[in-house]
């Protein structure tokens, strides 16, 4: 997949062309609505609101994680809704750290829409280079565009039965996205149980970035080559909570030069919801 950066003052330059698409996904996991509140007070003029429970993530069951990806050919025709298509630039944003634009860069590659730009630093970038801002409804004023065309792109994500019949074998290896505390199982604010995939390696995202932008690509490289200690990238599956931080560390690869890794989008809280698959912890009690 292509992973691409644009500056503030970029985008600020490209929104003046009106030959892109600005998509605001701004949310918080404890407030649903927070995301598109703020929106709706401001932001990026010219920008659609993308809801990651709404538009990005399918029905949650029994059987899924948190934020479980929708039917592939339901986000074709929702990309279509909101206007996104294969033959404009598209820049995404967040509040700052990247993590649910991620999660929006990661669906588009998905169906193979590839010129897709993550804006670094986020709409607080935006705001403290004094850029203009606009308020008003977190709805799109883009023409829908038809994006029947597009199909699913094989070998971007791996499921749990995958996972489970790699353990302990040493070829697969999981690297998950939360922080320290949750991976390790000392706390879990958001899940049923605590712990991680057994196994698995634990890479904050946050690590990846400095001063809320995103290190530079040989930084980046030389952090995920320890990570990975030199293992295949498509050997390599990313975890996290429910699929939308996990995102953050594979467009991090990505971006440096270590491609091809791929995402488990149900994440630990999938993983837990069959009681038969094994759980692991860390702390010291």
């Amino acid at each position: 997949m292509q992973a691409n950066l644009i500056s503030a003052d970029e985008l600020e330059t490209l929104i003046q062309s009106n030959e892109i698409i600005v998509c605001d996904c701004r949310f918080a996991l404890n407030d649903p609505d927070a995301g598109r509140a703020a929106f709706e007070g401001s932001h990026i003029p010219g920008a659609c609101y993308v809801d990651l429970e709404r538009d990005l993530s399918g029905q949650i069951t029994s059987s899924t994680g948190r934020h479980p990806l929708p039917d592939v050919g339901d986000w074709i025709n929702q990309a279509s809704a909101l206007g996104l298509t294969s033959g404009q630039k598209i820049v995404v944003y967040d509040h700052g750290p990247g993590v649910f634009a991620a999660r929006l860069w990661w669906m588009l590659g998905w169906i193979g829409v590839d010129d897709v730009w993550l804006l670094d630093g986020g709409f607080a970038s935006w705001s403290k280079s004094g850029k203009s801002t606009i308020a008003g409804e977190a709805t799109a004023e883009l023409p829908s565009s038809h994006l029947t065309s597009l199909r699913e792109v094989n070998d971007l994500k791996a499921d749990a039965d995958e996972i489970l019949k790699s353990l302990g074998g040493g070829v697969v290896s999981v690297v998950d996205a939360r922080e320290p505390p949750r991976f390790s199982g000392e706390v879990e604010p958001l899940d049923a149980k605590a712990g991680h995939i057994p196994g698995a390696i634990n890479y904050h995202f946050a690590l990846s970035l400095e001063n809320g932008q995103f290190r530079s690509r040989a930084e980046l490289k030389e952090i995920f080559d320890q990570v990975t200690a030199g293992r295949n990238p498509q050997n390599i599956i990313h975890s996290c909570g429910s699929g939308v931080t996990a995102c953050h560390n594979l467009f991090a690869m990505e971006y440096s030069g270590i491609k091809g890794s791929r995402l488990y989008p149900g994440s630990w809280s999938e993983w837990i919801a069959d009681p038969s698959r094994p759980i692991e912890t860390s702390f010291e009690k």
